[in-house]
């Protein structure tokens, strides 16, 4: 491996490839979301199925009290940013009344066929300040185009062209690879690079998420994220859900709940990206239900997600340089349930009291291969254009934090400079205990957000020690909870 000498230290070559890969806008602006809600609605609400199979009669679909200004206001409680409405799931059924098919609200009952769902939640969002986005199920097992190659991208296409102008701005396309049989008995082909050209020239600030260019799956529904969760990574690795035979054909507890396995723990170290010839800036998503289904299942009512758990689940997800997308399943009234909407609040609550004071911004901080004009006074300012740097070559140093009377510790968050790449290797944190630093925290990569979870500790001085980066460090936030 070729190297090039910068004072004390070496430039790996490697490296100076890796770091010339960077975020999109939309992708930053997407990552900065950081925490963000799935409603599940659709005919399988009120048949008490996870999977419709497209013969459900829209005669069923009457949400009498439907809100869905309630589920935004529960989403920001919970401390949500967005909202993301499968506008029509596996079962081609519509929550907007689409031109294109008759498979829609507007021959259900609700509002007397005059409803639109997808406008009664993107105004709500609004309202509430949150971002709004689309689901759209690629499988429509109620089309009887389905499976005919052209004819069905074409209805698609025209069904989507619908979300993408009618409903605002879109944060986010979120499309899914399920693929099986429709009603003529064939599957379909899709044309994925056609459906990523129409949200492009539709909603150019909109990421395609998951079965897209710019967001990609982190493996599993269960809200599982890897320790060390890499942006950059090889790019055959947005083809792996676009594979006919990898997607989901049924709905299977098993693939819901599966675990990350240990051959895909690494996607994006030096040695995973060493050999590879083309990489990508491609940014993870957790995603789970805070019920074990993705749909209301009134027998599901006492199995809400434990607050414990879904603390956990953010702090590894939005803390761990992924975004966390959290499902909340409407009931058939059209209401989140109250053992839902506790939960959230009791999860919002926690964060707000978890992360709402700074105590880096009480201490005098240090560092000691910062550059001149590029020191640690930026790091309690949490943006991008001023920021901790060190000279190209150095990829280390230590910050340093000294209190006039001890604080108790319990969480350290660290943001890197993402329009710079992702840096940072390996890094520990260190607290004085009787009258000398003591390691309490070892971890790896930071990227957007990491949250390293501590032992309370009460302690007068703490030291943030980056061990290893690629190139030379760029940090843009360190935070003291």
């Amino acid at each position: 491996m070729k190297r090039m000498k910068r004072g004390t230290e070496m430039v790996r070559e490697s490296d100076r490839r890796l770091v010339k890969i960077v975020p999109t806008e939309r992708q930053l602006a997407h990552q900065q979301l950081e925490f963000y809600g799935f409603i599940h609605f659709t005919v399988n609400t009120f048949t008490d199925k996870e999977w419709g199979d497209g013969t459900e009669s829209p005669a069923i679909f009457n949400p009498e009290r439907l809100d869905a200004r309630q589920w935004a206001r529960a989403a920001k409680d919970g401390g949500m940013r967005g909202l993301i409405l499968t506008c029509k799931h596996h079962d081609g059924f519509c929550l907007w009344p689409s031109k294109y098919t008759r498979h829609t609200v507007a021959a259900s009952p609700y509002k007397g066929g005059k409803g639109d769902i997808v406008k009664e939640l993107s105004d709500a969002c609004r309202e509430e300040g949150l971002a709004f986005g689309v689901y759209l199920s690629p499988w429509d097992r109620h089309s009887p185009v389905y499976g005919r190659g052209r004819e069905y991208d074409d209805y698609f296409v025209n069904q989507l062209e619908e979300l993408l102008t009618g409903y605002g701005e879109i944060f986010t396309v979120w499309f899914d690879g399920a693929c099986g049989e429709g009603p003529c008995g064939k599957r379909q082909v899709y044309d994925w690079n056609r459906y990523y050209e129409v949200v492009r020239s539709l909603q150019p600030g909109a990421c395609i998420s998951v079965c897209g260019p710019d967001v990609r799956w982190c493996g599993n529904e269960a809200g599982q994220t890897r320790p060390s969760e890499w942006s950059v990574v090889p790019a055959r690795t947005a083809d792996t859900e676009k594979i006919a035979d990898r997607s989901q054909q049924s709905d299977e507890e098993t693939f819901r709940q599966r675990r990350i396995q240990a051959q895909d723990m690494d996607l994006g170290s030096r040695e995973i990206l060493e050999q590879e010839t083309e990489l990508i800036w491609y940014p993870a998503e957790v995603n789970t239900s805070i019920r074990p289904g993705w749909f209301y299942h009134a027998s599901e009512d006492d199995q809400v997600k434990p607050l414990a758990e879904l603390i956990h689940i953010y702090e590894h997800s939005a803390g761990g340089n992924a975004t966390f997308l959290l499902n909340l399943p409407p009931d058939r009234s059209g209401l989140l349930h109250s053992a839902d909407v506790k939960r959230l609040h009791e999860l919002g609550k926690y964060l707000r009291h978890t992360y709402g004071t700074n105590l880096a911004e009480q201490a005098r901080i240090s560092c000691d291969n910062a550059m001149e004009g590029c020191g640690p006074e930026h790091l309690t300012r949490d943006h991008y254009d001023a920021c901790l740097q060190t000279a190209e070559g150095v990829t280390s140093c230590d910050i340093t934090l000294e209190w006039k009377e001890p604080v108790k510790v319990r969480r350290v968050v660290l943001k890197e400079n993402l329009r710079c790449s992702q840096r940072v290797e390996k890094f520990e944190i260190q607290v004085w205990i009787d009258g000398r630093f003591c390691t309490v925290y070892r971890g790896t990569v930071v990227g957007y957000r990491r949250i390293a979870i501590l032992e309370e500790v009460k302690t007068a001085k703490l030291r943030v020690r980056i061990l290893d980066a690629r190139v030379s460090l760029n940090l843009a936030f360190l935070g003291v909870y």
